[in-house]
C-alpha cells in the first residue's frame, strides 16, 4: 500500500469520526407528549390536573391543554426547554414556569405529566415512554361470499315476480 492511499483512508476515517462526534453533540430527535392529567394515588396523594396549560417550545405555542388532554412537540437534542402558562383553577391568573429538562437517550416518544412534574415528584412519577397501541387486525373476508357491497346472490337472474304492468309479450 502506498503512502497516498493510506493518507486518503486516514482522512476519510477522520471525517467519519468528526461527523459521528457532531451528531453525538447535536443529539437525536424526540417526540415529547405533554399530559395534563390527574395523578391519582401516588404515595397516597392525588395531584390534580390544571384548568389550562399553554405550552410554548422554541417561541412557538405547541399546545393548549385543558384537563385530561395531551399535546406534543418535536425536539432535537437532549436539553429540552419549554415555557408553561398555567391556570390552576377557573378564574385564577395564569402563572409562567420555565422548564429545562435533560431527555433520556433511550426514548423516542416521551410523556411528561405536567402536574406531577410541577409538584416536584421523582422522575418515575412524571416521565414515561410513549408506546403506540397496536393496530387492530383486519378480518380477511372470503372473496367468494358476497361482493362487499351487501348485494348477495346472483345479479343476472330473474327479478322474481310481477312488476305490476301489463304483459306485453305475444
Amino acid at each position: 500500500m502506498n503512502k497516498k492511499g493510506l493518507v486518503i483512508r486516514l482522512t476519510a476515517l477522520a471525517v467519519v469520526i468528526a461527523i459521528a462526534a457532531t451528531m453525538m453533540v447535536i443529539g437525536r430527535g424526540h417526540t415529547i407528549y405533554f399530559d395534563n392529567k390527574t395523578v391519582e394515588n401516588y404515595q397516597g396523594n392525588e395531584y390534580k390536573a390544571f384548568e389550562r396549560v399553554v405550552v410554548t417550545v422554541k417561541d412557538e405555542e405547541v399546545a393548549k391543554l385543558g384537563k385530561r388532554e395531551r399535546g406534543m412537540a418535536t425536539w432535537i437534542g437532549q436539553n429540552f426547554k419549554m415555557i408553561l402558562e398555567i391556570t390552576e383553577k377557573k378564574g385564577d391568573e395564569p402563572r409562567i414556569e420555565e422548564i429545562e429538562l435533560t431527555l433520556p437517550y433511550n426514548m423516542d416518544g416521551i410523556i411528561i405529566n405536567l402536574p406531577a412534574y410541577l409538584a416536584g415528584l421523582p422522575e418515575e412519577a412524571w416521565l414515561s415512554e410513549f408506546i403506540p397501541a397496536p393496530e387492530p387486525e383486519e378480518d380477511e373476508e372470503d372473496p367468494t361470499i358476497g361482493d362487499g357491497l351487501g348485494l348477495e346472490g346472483d345479479l343476472t337472474g330473474d327479478l322474481g315476480g310481477d312488476l305490476g304492468g301489463e304483459d306485453l309479450g305475444a
